[in-house]
């Protein structure tokens, strides 16, 4: 089974993970953001690459999940990093409030629905992570979920559903999925920034929403609600990263590091041809080297 490679950013599997001791801003040795984005351009292609032998070998599936606070950049952060990707071999599902349906079933059940199929990308924002994060926070959101029983002290109920998350990632993972999860901690002071660009900024003004303001009273909370379940649910075949997101060109570019170190470790190469697939291809090589007319007689026209 797949395990991810080592990282600055990486959240410890022992379950001692402090938001507190997680940084926000780059370190003191961080290339500079030009440097950053030229570094962010060697990554996407190889990223390219490396997604046309994952497709072509057709044997495992990338997971990428992004959890943070409003405004941290996960949008521009997805764009940026997949940009040189084919799009036929990627898929982003964006997963805000559920659905009526969606609250009739398992909280992941709808998450599941959208898992990439092996050879593809698939990138989650927001996740089923959002049942131990933004429902912790704001447990009267329960009550549309007509869970069977609730346990009289809520921290059960959280604890179950850590379990039930680390089952599904290792089940996952056994059969192919590599996953890669990625939190986006930027700090109140940079969001609040953020926020009154989209305030000021007029093209940035449909960005804006009321509601992100009032989230933000419930900071601590979050960030308790961030600090359990990262320590609960980073393991070797689902790791965590916790990434400082107040600079986002030095932010993007370790989230396409990690991206591109953990797909070189799975060995990805293009199928190899076998010698009686070889000999078919002579016979075929024989077939089109012998006239350039198409089946029904015309000059060819040398499509692709």
């Amino acid at each position: 089974m797949f395990e991810a490679t080592g990282s600055p950013w990486r959240v410890p599997y022992n379950g001692r993970f402090r938001v507190a001791k997680a940084a926000t801003e780059p370190p003191g040795d961080a290339p500079g953001k030009s440097e950053c984005r030229k570094r962010l351009k060697g990554c996407i292609k190889e990223l390219d690459d490396l997604q046309r032998m994952l497709y072509a070998e057709d044997s495992h599936s990338l997971l990428l999940v992004f959890q943070a606070m409003d405004a941290a950049g996960k949008d521009s952060t997805i764009r940026a990093v997949m940009s040189g990707v084919n799009p036929a071999g990627c898929q982003v599902s964006n997963f805000k409030a559920p659905s009526a349906e969606e609250l009739d079933h398992d909280f992941l059940w709808r998450t599941a629905r959208r898992l990439p199929e092996r050879g593809r990308i698939g990138i989650f924002n927001r996740s089923y992570y959002e049942e131990v994060l933004v429902v912790r926070v704001h447990p009267e959101y329960l009550a549309a979920q007509r869970l069977p029983s609730v346990p009289g002290d809520l921290e059960n109920l959280w604890k179950a559903r850590y379990a039930s998350i680390r089952e599904h990632e290792e089940h996952l993972a056994r059969n192919g999925t590599v996953i890669l999860k990625f939190w986006l901690n930027v700090s109140p002071g940079e969001q609040r920034r953020r926020f009154l660009s989209r305030i000021d900024e007029p093209h940035k003004n449909w960005k804006f929403s009321s509601n992100d303001v009032a989230e933000r009273s419930h900071w601590d909370a979050y960030m308790a609600a961030y600090e359990d379940a990262l320590a609960a649910t980073s393991r070797p075949w689902a790791p965590w990263y916790a990434i400082p997101a107040d600079d986002k060109p030095f932010m993007r570019l370790q989230v396409a590091e990690i991206i591109v170190e953990n797909l070189k470790r799975l060995g990805l190469a293009y199928p190899r041809v076998g010698k009686a697939e070889k000999e078919r291809f002579a016979e075929m090589r024989r077939l089109l080297d012998g006239g350039d007319e198409d089946p029904e007689g015309g000059a060819g026209k040398g499509g692709e």
